[in-house]
C-alpha cells in the first residue's frame, strides 16, 4: 500500500515535470524558442513574458548607393532583381509568415487549449467562518453559539496526453478550529491526496488523432516556404516586367529624338530653300508643324521613362519615393533585349513536366489538401460515442490537535476515545497521506451516446464536400499551368515572328524615306510625302521596339508557366529570405549605352 501511495505522488510530480508538448520532437532545426534565457529563474518567468519582435527597418540595402553615380542609378537586371529581394516590402511582409507559422507549430505542440502542457491549479484557498446556535448542549459543549473558523488549500495539477487521456493530481488540506468543546482535535485537520484519470475509448481516443493539429503546423511552415517562393516569383515578374518596360520608354526616346533629328534637318533644309527662293515660305509651315509634334512626342517619350522609373523604384526599395535622394536619381538600364537568331528547341511534355513540379502555388494547394484530409480525420471521429475508462486512487488524512478541555457529556467529564495515530500536526497529516494504508481505488465507465447524431454527420458530409471542392481545384490549377505553358510557347513564336517582320519593316522604310528625300531634292517628290514616310519611320521605329519588349515578355511569361525564375536568376531561397543577396553588383562600364533607337 505504501508503494502505491508514493507511485501516486511520484505521478503528481512528473505532471509539473513534464515539458510542453511532451512526446513532441521536431523534425528539422526550423523554429522560434519562446524560453531558454538560461537559469532557474529565467526559464521560470519567460514562460509568462512578451516574446521580442523586432521592428521595422525602412532602410535600403547598400546595394542601392554602390549603383549610383553623379546621379544616375546605372542598373543592370540581376541588380534591380537583387535589389527588389533586399528590399522590396511585400517580400518582407512575406517573411513574417515563416514566424508566423514557426510559433503556430510551437503553440500546436501545447494540443487544444494548451491541454498537453501542464496546468498547477489552486482550486480554494479560502477562509470561512461560521456561528450556528446551538439546539443540542450536549454536542456542542458549554457553548450557546457554535463558532467555526476552516482554512481550506486544495491544490491541483492537470495534463492531457496525446492518446487522449486527462490526468489530474490532487492535493487537498483543511484546518477548522471550534468553541466546541466535545470535539476531539482543535485544530481538526483533514487531507486527501488523489489521482484521476479519463481515458477516451472511442471519440478522442488515439495518438494519431490526437497530434493533427501539430501534424497540420508542421504543413503549414512547409506551405508558408512554398508561400515565399511563389511571393519571389511574383516579385521578380513585376520587376522584369518594369525593367524590359523602362527599356522598351528609354529605346522610345531615342526613336523620338531620331524622328525630331530627322524632321529638324528637313525644316533646315526647306529654310535654305527659302532662302535660295526655291520654295515659298507658306511651305516650310509644313515641316515647322512636323517638328512641333515630333517635340510632343519626345515630350510624351521622356515623361513614360519617369513613370517606369517610379514603377520601379517602388519595388526595389523599402521607402519607394519617400527618399529625396533616391527620388531625384534618374535610372539608366544597362541591358538590352536580345533576341536569339535561333529560337531553342524545347519539347512541349519537358516544359509540362517542369511546370507541375516547379510551381510552388501547386504545391501549397496540395499542402492545404492535405490538410483538409487531416481535419476531415478529426471531424469523422466526432461520429463516434463517448466512451470513456476512468480511474482513480486516493487516499484520506483526517486528525488533529488533541483538544485540551474536558469533555463533558450530560454532565459527565468523559475521557475522549482516538485513535493515537491521529494526534499531531499538519506535519502527521502528511504521514498519513503519504505513509499510511487508507488508499480507496475506483475505476469505472462513462458511456454518451447522441441517438440522432445529426450534427456530426453535417459536420463530416461539409468535410468531404470540402475535400471533393479542393481536389476540383487543384487539377483546375493543373489544367491552367497546361494552359499557360502551351499559352506562353504560342506568344513566344508569334512575338519572334512580328520582330522580324518589323526588322524587315524598318529596313525598308529607312530605304523609302532615304528616297524620297532624294527625290524630293530633286523635285520629283513633294514635302508632304516626305513628312508622310518620316512618320512612317517612326512608327516602324518604334513598332520594333514594342516587339522586342513583346519578345522580352513572352519568354518572361514561359518562365513564369513554368515556374523556373529562380533557378534562371540564379536566386538562392536562403539568401531571399534572410534579405541578403551575396552576389556583387554588376560593374558600371565607363561608357554606358545611353537609350537609343531599336536599331
Amino acid at each position: 500500500m505504501n508503494s502505491v501511495k508514493s507511485t501516486t505522488a511520484l505521478l503528481g510530480v512528473l505532471l509539473v515535470m513534464t515539458p510542453a508538448g511532451y512526446g513532441q520532437s521536431r523534425n528539422n532545426n526550423r523554429g522560434v524558442q519562446l524560453t531558454g534565457q538560461g537559469g532557474f529563474v529565467n526559464n521560470l518567468t519567460d514562460k509568462y513574458k512578451t516574446h521580442y519582435v523586432a521592428p521595422i527597418d525602412m532602410s535600403n540595402s547598400g546595394r542601392i548607393d554602390q549603383l549610383i553615380r553623379a546621379g544616375n542609378m546605372y542598373l543592370s537586371l540581376n541588380d534591380a532583381i537583387a535589389l527588389a529581394l533586399e528590399n522590396n516590402i511585400g517580400l518582407q511582409i512575406q517573411r513574417y509568415q515563416f514566424d508566423i507559422t514557426d510559433y503556430a507549430y510551437r503553440g500546436s505542440l501545447a494540443g487544444a487549449n494548451g491541454a498537453f502542457d501542464p496546468a498547477f491549479t489552486v482550486n480554494q484557498f479560502n477562509y470561512n467562518k461560521t456561528q450556528s446556535p446551538v439546539t443540542n448542549q450536549v454536542g456542542a459543549g458549554t457553548a450557546p453559539t457554535t463558532i467555526t473558523d476552516t482554512f481550506t488549500r486544495n491544490f491541483g495539477l492537470t495534463q492531457t496526453f496525446k492518446t487522449g487521456a486527462n490526468a489530474t493530481f490532487g492535493f487537498n488540506t483543511s484546518r477548522s478550529t471550534t468553541n466546541n468543546t466535545n470535539t476531539n482535535f482543535i485544530p481538526n485537520l483533514n487531507g486527501n491526496l488523489s489521482l484521476n484519470i479519463t481515458q477516451p475509448l472511442l471519440r478522442g481516443f488515439g495518438v494519431g488523432l490526437n497530434t493533427i493539429s501539430i501534424n497540420v503546423a508542421k504543413n503549414n511552415q512547409r506551405a508558408a516556404d512554398y508561400g515565399f517562393r511563389t511571393q519571389i516569383n511574383t516579385l521578380v515578374n513585376q520587376v522584369v516586367q518594369a525593367y524590359w518596360n523602362l527599356v522598351s520608354a528609354s529605346l522610345n526616346v531615342g526613336v523620338a529624338r531620331q524622328s525630331l533629328d530627322l524632321s529638324q534637318r528637313l525644316l533646315d533644309q526647306n529654310k535654305k530653300q527659302v532662302e535660295i527662293g526655291t520654295m515659298a515660305p507658306i511651305d516650310i509651315k509644313q515641316t515647322e508643324v512636323q517638328v512641333a509634334n515630333g517635340e510632343q512626342t519626345l515630350i510624351a517619350a521622356e515623361a513614360a521613362v519617369q513613370t517606369q522609373e517610379v514603377t520601379l523604384k517602388n519595388l526595389i526599395s523599402r521607402n519607394g519615393l519617400g527618399s529625396a535622394g533616391l527620388a531625384a536619381v534618374r535610372i539608366i538600364p544597362t541591358n538590352r533585349v536580345e533576341v536569339p537568331a535561333v529560337e531553342p528547341v524545347q519539347p512541349v511534355q519537358d516544359l509540362l513536366d517542369a511546370a507541375l513540379k516547379n510551381r510552388p502555388e501547386l504545391a501549397q494547394t496540395r499542402i492545404n489538401l492535405e490538410n483538409t484530409e487531416l481535419n476531415l480525420k478529426t471531424t469523422k471521429n466526432g461520429l463516434l460515442p463517448q466512451l470513456n475508462l476512468t480511474g482513480q486512487v486516493s487516499n484520506p488524512a483526517a486528525g488533529g490537535v488533541l483538544n485540551p478541555a474536558p469533555n463533558i457529556v450530560a454532565g459527565v467529564n468523559v475521557p475522549r476515545n482516538v485513535n493515537a495515530d491521529r494526534v499531531g500536526g499538519f506535519g502527521n497529516t502528511l504521514n498519513q497521506l503519504f505513509f499510511q494504508q487508507t488508499v480507496n481505488y475506483q475505476l469505472g465507465f462513462t458511456l454518451n451516446i447522441n441517438l440522432r447524431n445529426r450534427s456530426a454527420q453535417a459536420a463530416v458530409a461539409q468535410a468531404q464536400l470540402n475535400q471533393r471542392t479542393q481536389e476540383l481545384q487543384l487539377q483546375q490549377q493543373m489544367n491552367q499551368i497546361r494552359a499557360d505553358v502551351q499559352t506562353a510557347q504560342i506568344t513566344i513564336a508569334r512575338a519572334r515572328a512580328q520582330f522580324a517582320a518589323a526588322e524587315k519593316a524598318l529596313a525598308a522604310q529607312e530605304a523609302v524615306v532615304d528616297a524620297e528625300q532624294r527625290k524630293f531634292q530633286l523635285g520629283a517628290s513633294t514635302l508632304f510625302v516626305v513628312i508622310q514616310q518620316q512618320n512612317t519611320l517612326a512608327t516602324t521605329r518604334q513598332n520594333l521596339v514594342t516587339a522586342q519588349v513583346a519578345y522580352a515578355n513572352a519568354k518572361l511569361a514561359l518562365d513564369v508557366a513554368t515556374g523556373n525564375l529562380m533557378e534562371k536568376y540564379n536566386i538562392v531561397f536562403d539568401e531571399a529570405r534572410d534579405g541578403n543577396v551575396n552576389r556583387r553588383p554588376d560593374p558600371i562600364q565607363d561608357v554606358v549605352n545611353q537609350p537609343q533607337a531599336a536599331r
